[in-house]
């Protein structure tokens, strides 16, 4: 028996991880496949919890032995799903959740089609620029990188007809109540 593949991809401060989060709370038995990235932690982030967090060359290490179902460089940095977490959740028959990137989404959809992938939108341009300056408030993000990543959400949102579900993020409590409506169906 296999379970189901769910793709969860958003433009930086859509809420896609915090709406994951929520999602593995209320629905037991799904399983979340936690990415390599060779970014550094932010705040209480732990390796093993959020991510993997390994050296670049530890990461070009793994690409080269072939053990990432899909990787992508996004804002300079790498992140990767390795194949063992999706293929040991698939062989105990779990529903898997994976929280990655357009560039991911589109690699794992071309090996995995039957995946549910859903997009995560933010409820205006204005309101991502507000997500994003209180995120990166704490980190001392420049606003060059933050005008960077609105131009890059630009281009992610484009892929919009690329997945199966799109879900506006306006309302926290409304979004987790129709992600976990998804993934129940």
């Amino acid at each position: 028996m296999s379970g189901i593949v769910f793709i969860i991809s958003a433009p930086s401060g859509s809420g896609k991880s915090s709406l994951t989060n929520e999602l593995r709370k209320i629905v037991p038995g799904l399983e979340f496949s936690i990415s390599y990235t060779t970014r550094d932690p932010r705040g209480s982030e732990q390796t093993g919890r959020e991510y993997f967090f390994v050296p670049r060359a530890k990461f070009d290490e793994m690409i080269a032995a072939d053990e990432f179902l899909e990787h992508a460089q996004v804002f300079g940095k790498c992140y990767g799903t390795a194949k063992r977490f999706v293929k040991e959740a698939l062989q105990r028959g779990h529903d898997l959740v994976l929280d990655i990137d357009v560039q991911g989404a589109a690699q794992l959809k071309a090996k995995i089609p039957d995946a549910v992938s859903v997009f995560i939108l933010p409820p205006s341009r204005k309101e991502l620029q507000t997500r994003l300056e209180r995120r990166n408030l704490s980190d001392n993000v420049a606003p060059a990188i933050i005008e960077r990543r609105l131009k890059e959400a630009s281009r992610e949102i484009e892929n919009f007809r690329d997945y199966d579900y799109i879900l506006v993020n306006d309302n926290f409590e409304t979004a987790v109540e129709q992600l976990r409506a998804i993934v129940l169906a």
